[in-house]
């Protein structure tokens, strides 16, 4: 019997939604083993698809599936995993119920199939004038993480979380953003910045192969921009790659030392590098351990983090982070951030980010910094910031991703700024 067309980008989706919901990997850490029979980028990018809509509604598709059974199915039931796939398809992605159908039992060939195709009949079938299950117009966050961030602050996360994010672009050269914009098609949010719709295949982008933009969520940009015009002072670029800040920096006139301890991703920098011609010193060292030649005018740490901030482009972090891995983070983020401040030259500056929603990773370890290094505050005033945004009333930045949504969001960073007297 001929297999359904399809199954095995389904059977992809299946491995990487168990990989992030029973092993705790990132969708990321999960790609290589959970599509190394997927070929096809079309279908590697509908298998992440599938399970990155997953992750995004599962509270709200949980709720769907728990009341069409008489009794609720087990977390990590092969059945609830499936019908989750299933309704994700269906509701989000707009596939049609045939094709779901054949693919969805199939992934439960000697299991209960009868049950799959019976809870998700009655989810989605039309009788009249009564329409199918349908999801709210906005995610559910989960349990423990409204737990953690209190409900008033994930009822405003949450309306930046319903889609995927749109393409951001950061421009080598700022004084061509109006043009860019208009060029590409896209609208520009601050100096320097470009937003396409997503979907859009990067490569293919006017001006990738001239090195006129790399790919860098606005947020992102923000830190980078803190430190200002670079007028050939030195600047570290710690915990630097893939390499966003440390281009942002060199095209504003540091000179840039750019620090990290993977080398897959020094290399990503390296390639960052060549193709936008802009000059840095990549080293590759483990920051805790390495000691460096000379002090700096400027450092910019973006920090290691738990990144939940990212919840809008990596739903899976929703489901994996906890407690736990929070405190970790914390610890390496203070330990980074007093040896930095030992780096710096009399009058330097410090920018600390994270791209975490974390308190205990950014407004905790902002009063921790000026608690016990020393640092003068350097308050961020709302004319660095992009139109919008607005600093805390301590001179730091908090983003999430429900700000600027009628713009299409942002993610979530914390950033503060510091003077080394």
């Amino acid at each position: 019997m001929a297999l359904p067309p399809g199954l095995p980008v389904r059977r992809a989706s299946l491995r990487l939604l168990d990989a992030v919901l029973r092993r705790g990997e990132t969708l990321e850490q999960a790609e290589g083993t959970a599509l190394g029979d997927i070929r096809k980028a079309p279908d590697r990018a509908l298998a992440r698809a599938i399970a990155g809509e997953t992750l995004r509604w599962l509270t709200d598709l949980d709720a769907l599936i728990d009341s069409a059974t008489k009794q609720r199915l087990p977390d990590d039931a092969k059945a609830r995993m499936v019908l989750r796939l299933m309704l994700a398809q269906t509701l989000r992605l707009e596939t049609p119920p045939h094709a779901v159908i054949a693919t969805g039992l199939a992934l439960l060939e000697g299991g209960p199939r009868r049950l799959a195709h019976g809870v998700f009949s009655a989810l989605t079938r039309i009788e009249g004038d009564k329409q199918g299950a349908a999801l709210p117009e906005m995610p559910t966050l989960p349990e423990r993480v409204i737990a953690r961030w209190g409900a008033e602050r994930a009822a405003a996360i949450a309306p930046g979380l319903a889609f995927p994010p749109e393409l951001d672009l950061a421009l080598r050269d700022p004084a061509a953003t109006a043009t860019r914009a208009v060029q590409m098609g896209g609208v520009s949010l601050a100096s320097g910045h470009v937003r396409l719709p997503r979907g859009a295949a990067v490569e293919s982008l006017q001006g990738f192969k001239e090195g006129a933009w790399w790919v860098q969520d606005l947020a992102a940009q923000i830190p980078a921009r803190l430190l200002g015009s670079g007028a050939g002072r030195s600047a570290l670029d710690l915990c630097a790659a893939p390499g966003g800040k440390t281009m942002q920096l060199a095209a504003a006139g540091w000179k840039v030392t750019a620090l990290d301890l993977s080398k897959r991703r020094l290399d990503l920098l390296k390639d960052n590098l060549k193709r936008t011609g802009l000059a840095a010193s990549p080293v590759r060292a483990d920051a805790l351990t390495w000691e460096p030649k000379h002090r700096f005018d400027a450092i910019l740490i973006d920090a290691p983090c738990t990144a939940t901030g990212t919840c809008r482009r990596h739903p899976d972090v929703l489901h994996r982070i906890g407690t736990g891995q929070v405190a970790e983070m914390a610890e390496l983020q203070r330990a980074l951030t007093a040896r930095a401040a030992e780096w710096l030259n009399p009058g330097g500056v410090l920018v600390y980010a994270v791209c975490s929603l974390e308190e205990e990773e950014g407004e905790e370890q902002a009063a921790w910094i000026n608690a016990e290094l020393g640092l003068a505050p350097a308050p961020i005033p709302p004319e660095e910031l992009p139109a919008g945004l607005m600093p805390t009333p301590e001179g730091w930045l908090r983003t999430h991703p429900g700000m600027l949504a009628e713009q299409g969001g942002l993610d979530g960073f914390f950033v503060g700024r510091w003077v080394k007297s």
